[in-house]
Order: structure tokens, then sequence, then C-alpha cells
């Protein structure tokens, strides 16, 4: 992997490790993170420090990869995702002073080998979403996804087990 350090009016990149024949496409903003080998990252997609993309993932416009996700290997995750890394976010402390990074505690999330997130879902913090799971469009995901199930709406709930790999 090699570090990128881009910042111009299409793209900002400080401190990304990249792997090898990566595409990242125009106004992406990254920091602090890595992206395996033969990843593609659409455009609009923000990717924040300590988050992970593995090898030949594709993810699509518009996505928000907060701190603390991890996703492996061969996942698509559709245009609009959103991951979400603090249970109860809050503004201010109770003394009225903006919070910072001190304030506040990362919830990690974990994206399995194989799996699809579809279109606008929603991933909250603390979740394992397992390898070949499907995740459907516009869904919430509150819970864990097991490996292979297929999950949508909000919540999302099982509609069924044994995905196509």
């Amino acid at each position: 992997m090699k570090e990128l350090n881009i910042d111009d009016a299409r793209r900002s990149l400080k401190n990304v490790l990249v792997g090898e024949n990566v595409n990242i496409f125009n106004f992406v903003n990254a920091y602090g993170c890595s992206i395996g080998d033969g990843s593609k990252i659409g455009s609009f997609v923000e990717i924040q420090k300590n988050a992970r993309i593995g090898k030949n993932c594709k993810i699509s416009s518009h996505t928000f990869i907060c701190e603390g996700v991890d996703i492996a290997d061969g996942v698509f995750v559709g245009h609009n995702v959103s991951f979400i890394n603090d249970k109860y976010p809050k503004a201010v402390n109770p003394d009225g002073t903006l919070q910072n990074e001190a304030d506040w505690e990362v919830v990690k999330t974990e994206v399995g080998q194989g799996a699809s997130i579809g279109t606008s879902a929603t991933i909250l913090c603390g979740i394992k979403i397992g390898a070949n799971a499907v995740v459907g469009a516009g869904s919430v995901v509150t819970k864990d996804v097991p490996a292979g199930a297929v999950v949508a709406g909000n919540p999302a709930r099982p509609l069924k087990f044994g995905a196509k790999k």
C-alpha cells in the first residue's frame, strides 16, 4: 500500500493508505483510512480516519463511512449509505461546551466478506453484518445480520437466509 496526500478541487485525500489498482472518483473526502487493492470509490464519498475498506470493494456515490467501520473484501455498498459510530450523539457537554473527540467513544461496526448493502441504508454502530449477507435498500440496521441472511425494513428484519454468493 502507498500513502496518498492529495488536496485539490476534485479530491481531498490525507494520509490514506491505498492498495494497487484502486479507482477513486472526483469529490471524495478521505483521511487516515485504508482502501484495499482493486476497490472503487464513487464520487461524493467520505471515509473517515480509522475506517478500513477491504480489497475489491465497490463503494457507491454519496456514501458516508465513519471512523470505526471495518469493511471486509468484496463488499458492495450502494449509493447514499450511512454508517453511524456513536450510540448517543450530542453536540454539547452538560456544561454547554462543544463536544470533541475526548467526550465520546467510537463504537465499531463490521461488514463481512461479500456482503451487499442497498442504496440509502443506515447502519447503526456496534453492528456486525455477516459474510454474504444482503441489506435491502432503505433499511435501518439496528441488530447484527447473520452470514448469508437477507434483511430489509425499518428496523431491518430477516426475509430469508442463504443469500446467493
